[in-house]
């Protein structure tokens, strides 16, 4: 079940963990297992990007509809699709071929998870030593080549119209490109946007770009409990155009799971749990590894991934919407009531677009609910922002 919400795909060659980490995200039970393709079918499910909550700063207590509050925590829900293993070869046919990569299509960023103690190559077979870095150059390959595959195959119709931007917008609909995104993407690379007629270097160096841009990618390097010392820091030096985050999906699976039960106490990103009364003597052991792992690395880094993605790389903010400015409260009462994700840069009128297509349309001014002034349409919003959106639709 997806909700209106931003989407991540989880993404990798298989055996790398994701579906350990999508279930730590999402505390669903995504098939778990140590060979290639247990994921068949994309598994969907809601995790949650965190940010504070200005109930804090304003000294009041939210009350909230679409999102959920703990501790001064502000939890937004946005949509993650766990899907197949990729391997080289996927765009003509390997393994479970182009079924990922149609999975995947509207996704607004990746997370790319790959295996940080080097134990599984990029067909997912286990060994030793294996170079992460190919399985992203893998990955990125495949994705390119994929939508290489799409355009050259629609190259007639896309040579007929002399504004390739309009005959791509068009074409590629599914990504929700922006304009800029294809001109640039094209610009970069030197390539003709009028009457497209490309070759295939053409096509694939134009994927490439583009898919950079409407696709961004953090890695998600997982499995951090066995990998060598090391190990994050020489990666993160080799990938200096990525984010990078350590993380062990099985320990915050682990976590969860305990707090579901009772057995613990726990907030997902925190570095530490409160042990209840009723655990057992292994259930004691086990933790007593984990709040060992937790006290040396801060976190399990899954929390972190999510962060990163929404917030850093996709340059996300959260607003907050009211319709009584004095009191932060909807219609209803109900305090600081939505946590809405927009893009950086969005306005007061992209807001109230989000709200309703026609508060949108009949929209006259908003308020900074915070300093009670009046601002105009657009008014560029910043994080955290609460609005009132005035409009004389009913």
């Amino acid at each position: 079940m997806f909700i209106d919400a931003m989407m991540l795909g989880l993404i990798g060659a298989p055996n790398k963990g994701k579906s350990t980490i999508f279930s730590a995200m999402t505390l669903s039970q995504a098939d778990i297992a140590d060979y290639p393709f247990t994921t068949i079918n994309p598994n969907l499910g809601i995790a949650h990007a965190t940010k504070e909550c200005p109930e804090k700063e304003l000294g009041i207590k939210c009350n909230p509809r679409n999102s959920m509050c703990g501790n001064g925590i502000r939890k937004i829900p946005v949509n993650i699709t766990d899907v197949a293993g990729l391997i080289p070869g996927a765009h003509i046919g390997k393994g479970m071929g182009t079924q990922f990569l149609n999975d995947i299509i509207s996704a607004d960023a990746l997370i790319l998870v790959v295996d940080l103690s080097g134990e599984t190559d990029i067909q997912g077979r286990p060994g030793s030593n294996f170079d992460q870095k190919e399985d992203i150059h893998m990955v990125e390959e495949e994705l390119a080549n994929w939508l290489s595959g799409i355009i050259e195959k629609n190259m007639q119709s896309l040579s007929r119209k002399k504004d390739g931007i309009e005959a791509l917008l068009e074409l590629l609909s599914g990504f929700k490109p922006s304009e800029d995104q294809i001109r640039d993407s094209a610009e970069e690379n030197g390539i003709t946007i009028s009457n497209i007629s490309w070759n295939h270097e053409s096509s694939l160096r134009f994927s490439r770009s583009f898919l950079a841009r409407n696709k961004p990618i953090a890695i998600a390097a997982n499995k951090m409990d066995k990998a060598p010392k090391d190990a994050l820091e020489t990666l993160r030096n080799r990938l200096k155009d990525y984010p990078v985050i350590g993380c062990s999906g099985a320990i915050e699976l682990a976590l969860r799971r305990a707090a579901k039960s009772g057995t613990i106490t726990y907030n997902p990103g925190e570095s530490n749990f409160i042990m209840g009364p009723n655990a057992t003597e292994d259930q004691k052991r086990a933790l007593s590894y984990i709040s060992s792992y937790l006290k040396k690395n801060g976190s399990t880094g899954i929390q972190e991934i999510i962060n990163e993605t929404v917030f850093n790389l996709s340059h996300s903010i959260v607003v907050y919407p009211v319709e009584n400015e004095n009191r932060y409260s909807d219609s209803s009462g109900n305090v600081l009531p939505d946590a809405i994700l927009m893009p950086e840069g969005s306005t007061a009128l992209d807001l109230a677009s989000k709200i309703h297509t026609e508060i949108a349309a009949k929209m006259l001014y908003a308020i900074d609910a915070k300093n009670k002034m009046r601002i105009a349409k657009d008014y560029i919003l910043k994080d955290g922002d609460i609005i009132k959106i005035v409009s004389a639709a009913k």
